[in-house]
């Protein structure tokens, strides 16, 4: 039977239990009260438990501890012995995977494999990255450079780094019968990025202003909300002036044409006269192209270069607050809803399956939209006010003779 005992030179808790006819003792951080007494005993009682069923794991609970590989549960020391190395299960693991990622998503991952997850865990059993592992790996990433002159990697891009190697684990860990280290990891923790659409008068400012032969390309950013990809992977086959509709089937990323994002993206957009005049305007320039906003040689536009030498260039000599080419798409569904248009078709044309991000992301820009701004309650109690017996307006008690 384990105790919970006290150090006398700190005064600070340990667990004290034997485990595989060894005496082991785990120090705490927890001075000695009765409430951390019935903390630990509690935990304490949950290990005996799980060592009287042979399932305890000695990493699970104490990751730090210089016994956490030499008192790995049965379980995980057989798992050590006949798991593949991490870089051969990954491997099989990522050929498997690829029939269902578009040929793009394929490739980040495989860099990531490449670049990051390899080199850390590629020649270790996978049954024996431990939870500690991953945390090191975790914390190493923070040091690591981040683009633009940026100290650190972002919480967003660790964050990606980390998605295959939980998909990883957790597969290997089912596999072959070994408790996943990444449970109970969770992602960090991504600062909330805020939509800058451009105002109506902006959006005219730029439109009468941009090159001539972008004035199409933009006017239909601006007025769909299309994604990059799928407005640079736009082709004339998908246009139906007869009713008015742009149907999103495909997207184009690094530069190769496949499917859209998901499922809800595919969608018909309807056309605003705008746009139906923009369209009209371009068949007479790229109509012997398969794709509508094309280069002169007919090859899709590179969104990096139009990016590069028309967008930014553009927003400096208007002296505009500089913003991403992505913002067209904020743009037009803030101008959607500030005309009143049915937040469910907005969606729609979005490529959202719900209400729910319109709400959340953009009804901020247009007040009374859901009558979420005061307006409304602050209407009710002016009206019930205003019927009050007199004598009463001013809150206060009448006197009594």
């Amino acid at each position: 039977m384990g105790n919970i005992r006290a150090r006398k030179e700190t005064g600070n808790l340990f667990f004290d239990f034997r485990f595989q006819n060894r005496r082991c003792r785990e120090q705490t951080a927890l001075p000695d009260t009765p409430a951390n007494r019935r903390k630990l005993q509690g935990l304490l009682e949950k290990i005996e438990a799980e060592i009287t069923l042979g399932t305890f794991d000695y990493a699970h609970y104490f990751p730090d501890s210089p016994l956490a590989k030499t008192m790995a549960s049965p379980q995980a020391q057989m798992a050590a012995t006949i798991t593949p190395l991490f870089s051969d299960f990954s491997t099989t693991w990522l050929a498997e995977k690829r029939i269902e990622w578009r040929a793009s998503h394929y490739r980040t991952i495989q860099q990531t494999l490449t670049q990051r997850l390899l080199p850390a865990f590629g020649n270790k059993p996978v049954g024996e990255v431990t939870k500690t592992d991953i945390l090191n790996f975790r914390a190493s990433l923070a040091s690591v450079p981040g683009r633009k002159g940026k100290p650190s990697l972002t919480a967003s891009r660790i964050n990606h780094v980390l998605a295959p190697l939980r998909m990883i684990l957790n597969d290997a860990a089912e596999r072959h019968g070994f408790p996943s280290p990444y449970h109970g990891i969770k992602a960090l923790k991504v600062p909330r990025s805020d939509v800058e659409p451009f105002n109506l008068d902006e959006v005219s400012l730029i439109l009468a202003t941009v090159r001539s032969d972008f004035r199409n390309y933009y006017t239909v950013r601006f007025f769909t909300g299309m994604r990059t990809s799928e407005i640079d992977g736009l082709k004339w086959k998908y246009v139906d002036f007869e009713r008015r509709q742009i149907l999103v089937r495909e997207a184009l990323v690094n530069g190769e044409t496949t499917h859209t994002k998901n499922d809800g993206s595919q969608r018909e957009i309807d056309m605003s006269q705008p746009v139906y005049e923009a369209l009209r305007a371009q068949q007479a320039v790229t109509d012997k192209s398969e794709y509508i906003f094309c280069a002169r040689n007919g090859v899709p536009l590179n969104h990096n270069n139009v990016t590069k030498r028309v967008w930014y260039p553009l927003l400096r000599h208007l002296e505009l607050r500089p913003r991403r080419p992505y913002q067209t798409r904020h743009t037009a569904a803030t101008l959607w809803l500030a005309a009143g248009e049915n937040p469910e078709w907005i969606a729609r044309q979005m490529g959202h399956t719900t209400t729910e991000m319109l709400f959340r992301v953009y009804s901020r820009f247009v007040k009374n939209l859901t009558r979420r701004d005061g307006s409304a309650f602050e209407q009710l109690i002016k009206h019930h006010l205003s019927d009050k017996p007199e004598g009463a307006a001013d809150g206060r008690q009448g006197a009594t003779n």
